[in-house]
């Protein structure tokens, strides 16, 4: 059996522990998952069922649109990497992914002009279906949206005072107001493949930025994580959960502390329905440089880093950069990586930098 510092399963954390005054239970399970996993499925989450129903009715209409509706919003269109990206143009570490996704987030209006950093684009509107196409999606997906990005405020609060925190210890890494923000969702599809396509929905990574906020739209498995022994863990879709993970800027600022934990996605068997997923990854200010405002915990919690002892073994190498450079570089950085040609097209000078020898065939995340 595994030790409590080499995780075998993902915890379970109720939601509704908060309600029924059990709010000291939550913080303490809070800060084990995050401390010695770095995963955790948080059941019953405040997000509308009935938006969670709408959002995995609508995944697989998304990717039924024709061919040429969708080719109409290809990410290469988009300075801020939101669009639709085709089967198999990413890779990671070195081998292709096997998922067509498109890329949505919330609604933000750029005000980059030039002079300023290339990063302040990333953020901007979003490509949308044309409504005819597929009625209420937009507005559908950007209920669920606003949803979960007051969950991944609330739950940073949380996070805070399960570290011994204030639970506004993390506001400096947002904008003032919290609102004038983007946060990023992707809806995802992995077809089934057979062994000559490779396996690899997508490949072992970490997250950026701070907290993922995962619905597993299909009752598939696939997603794994991995312990600090390298075994990969399965983490099966539950019922009325959403599966939460850590993300390298937050592992930054809290010291290591919280952990970043690498995980992949494995596609369907040939025979088996496609898997949908429907990420939302909660963003942090552009600005901050995450090396220099490491939080000052308490001894007796980062004592509990010394307990878990190192971070083992671990096959994800992306966003080390979060040590020396504004956030906003070091998603730049690992988009253009992951598109080299949305690069190409917009940041031309980064993407010089970057692929000196001229564009590669595919993009490939670390």
């Amino acid at each position: 059996m595994a030790s409590e510092a080499n995780f075998s399963a993902v915890p379970v954390l109720d939601f509704t522990l908060l309600d029924r005054g059990k709010k000291d239970q939550f913080i303490a399970e809070l800060r084990h998952a995050v401390v010695n996993v770095g995963f955790l499925y948080l059941a019953n989450p405040p997000v509308s069922k009935e938006l969670i129903d709408s959002v995995v009715d609508y995944a697989p209409k998304l990717f039924a649109l024709p061919q040429e509706a969708k080719d109409k919003l290809v990410m290469r269109n988009s300075p801020h990497f939101l669009g639709y990206n085709r089967l198999g143009s990413e890779f990671t570490k070195g081998a292709q992914d096997q998922r067509e996704q498109f890329d949505i987030a919330t609604e933000y209006e750029n005000r980059w002009t030039p002079g300023q950093p290339d990063y302040l684009r990333l953020w901007g509107p979003s490509q949308w279906p044309d409504e005819s196409e597929i009625p209420g999606f937009r507005q559908t997906f950007s209920a669920y949206l606003r949803q979960v990005e007051a969950l991944s405020f609330q739950f940073t609060s949380l996070l805070a005072e399960a570290l011994s925190l204030p639970p506004d210890a993390f506001d400096p890494f947002f904008n003032v107001p919290k609102e004038d923000m983007q946060h990023r969702g992707k809806v995802v599809k992995y077809p089934s493949v057979d062994q000559v396509s490779g396996s690899q929905g997508v490949g072992p990574h970490f997250d950026a930025g701070f907290l993922t906020f995962l619905l597993q739209a299909s009752d598939l498995p696939g997603l794994q994580v991995q312990n600090t022994s390298g075994e990969w863990i399965d983490v099966l879709p539950k019922p009325h959960t959403l599966v939460v993970n850590i993300g390298k800027g937050l592992e930054t600022v809290t010291q290591g502390v919280t952990l970043a934990t690498s995980h992949r996605v494995i596609s369907p068997p040939v025979g088996s329905p496609a898997r949908y997923s429907i990420p939302f990854f909660q963003n942090i200010s552009l600005t901050v440089r995450l090396g220099e405002m490491r939080l000052d915990l308490p001894d007796h919690i980062l004592k509990l880093k010394e307990a878990r002892g190192g971070t083992g073994k671990t096959e994800s190498v992306n966003f080390s950069e979060y040590a020396s450079e504004p956030s906003g570089l070091v998603s730049l950085i690992g988009r253009i990586k992951s598109h080299p040609d949305v690069g190409e097209r917009h940041y031309p000078k980064l993407f010089r930098q970057l692929f000196p020898q001229g564009a590669p065939k595919f993009g490939d995340a670390y």
